[in-house]
């Protein structure tokens, strides 16, 4: 079994202070079609989503379903239900002690998959796992075309009564760290049976951009944000966008000097330092950028960016939220454990606050059941909290 990392690779995570929330200093205030900058408050843990993962995670009520997983992107379904699109996840038995047995890779019993959905209801209860293969012997969604590639979630979006979901297809070599981005796919799932895809075809993958990190639906596009990822040399962010809803439909890429072109190859970076999934969201005249800060190796910051339009600028950075479990010095006083891959949920936020989610997960590589994510099933669990916004 690979827990594969999603951060840069390292043996051991570096000691992350924990900040206050900052502001940057500005000669002027961002002000889009006459409108002052939305305003951040103090972000604080979401009691009753984690309460509700938590109790999820724990129940033992079936044992195919969810006990911990990251990405965790969400779309709002027509019929009122919320679907959590998550990456590499747990299933199986959680310990009475709060551990779970190794996975099945490992010689136990915990089925351990790629991809895989958890379904809201309209009224607010988590009511099941979405997975491939059978409850005896689940599988990922999307299954992946060999034993060395697996498909990571992207961002999700509503196309009619289907669901459109970009993944990142990643060949995976030996030991954990060993992953190397290969193409993106486009996933389309019917919302009357989320257990297997009704089709999966080829997105552009020609410039290095994991296109997916985001997506956007304004002003009769959606736009389609991507990261490129050159390890030491940072993370950068790209966009793209296709008229309509349908992902299928053509390309154009954010081009020097604010042109569009159909030619991936002529995509510009638009932002430095962003994570490998981020979020975009309107607010007025506004569109925050919502990203785990990645300038620094395994940094605790989740940031805020703005620009009065979806394809930047994006300027204005703030930190909103300090993530509390990393490092020796975090929650679980641990020098493995680290945060990543921050992002503002359309489904959940509302007039009043921002909902964010991030994933938590540890570089332990420990073989046998003291393992991090063995031991302590809340390691390996998304944490989601609240940012207050006015404006």
């Amino acid at each position: 079994m690979r827990l594969l990392v999603r951060a840069a690779a390292a043996s051991t995570l570096a000691a992350t202070a924990l900040l206050a929330p900052s502001t940057s200093a500005h000669a002027a205030a961002l002000t889009c079609g006459g409108s002052a900058a939305p305003a951040f408050g103090t972000a604080t843990p979401d009691a009753s989503l984690n309460t509700q993962f938590t109790s999820y995670g724990n129940s033992n009520a079936l044992l195919d379903d969810w006990t911990g997983a990251d990405s965790t992107y969400s779309v709002k379904l027509p019929d009122g239900r919320t679907v959590f699109g998550f990456s590499d996840t747990f299933l199986g038995k959680v310990n009475a002690d709060g551990s779970r047995p190794m996975a099945v890779a490992d010689g136990g019993t915990t089925p351990f998959v790629n991809n895989t959905f958890v379904v809201r209801s309209a009224a607010g209860a988590l009511t099941g796992t979405a997975h491939g293969g059978t409850a005896a012997n689940p599988t990922a969604l999307l299954p992946p075309r060999d034993a060395s590639h697996v498909y990571w979630a992207g961002d999700m979006t509503m196309n009619g009564s289907e669901i459109q979901q970009p993944y990142r297809e990643y060949k995976v070599g030996s030991g954990d760290l060993n992953v190397t981005w290969d193409a993106n796919v486009l996933a389309r799932f019917s919302t009357s049976d989320l257990t297997r895809p009704t089709s999966v075809t080829s997105l552009p993958s020609g410039s290095g951009v994991m296109w997916g990190s985001a997506l956007l639906r304004d002003g009769g596009y959606t736009y389609v944000y991507g990261t490129e990822d050159l390890g030491a040399d940072g993370k950068h962010m790209y966009v793209a966008r296709v008229a309509g809803t349908d992902l299928r439909g053509t390309w154009s890429y954010l081009a020097a000097g604010g042109a569009w072109s159909t030619s991936e190859s002529a995509a510009v970076e638009v932002l430095g330092g962003v994570s490998n999934e981020f979020s975009v969201s309107k607010r007025g005249n506004f569109y925050i950028l919502l990203t785990q800060d990645t300038k620094d190796v395994f940094s605790a910051q989740i940031d805020t960016y703005l620009s009065c339009s979806p394809a930047g600028p994006f300027t204005d950075e703030k930190t909103v939220y300090n993530t509390p479990e990393g490092g020796p010095f975090g929650s679980y006083g641990d020098p493995d454990v680290y945060t990543y891959n921050a992002h503002a949920h359309a489904s959940l936020t509302t007039a009043n606050k921002l909902v964010v989610s991030y994933n938590v997960n540890s570089l332990d590589t420990t073989t046998g059941p003291t393992r991090d994510v063995y031991r302590d099933v809340s390691i390996y669990r998304p944490r989601f909290v609240d940012v207050p916004v006015t404006g």
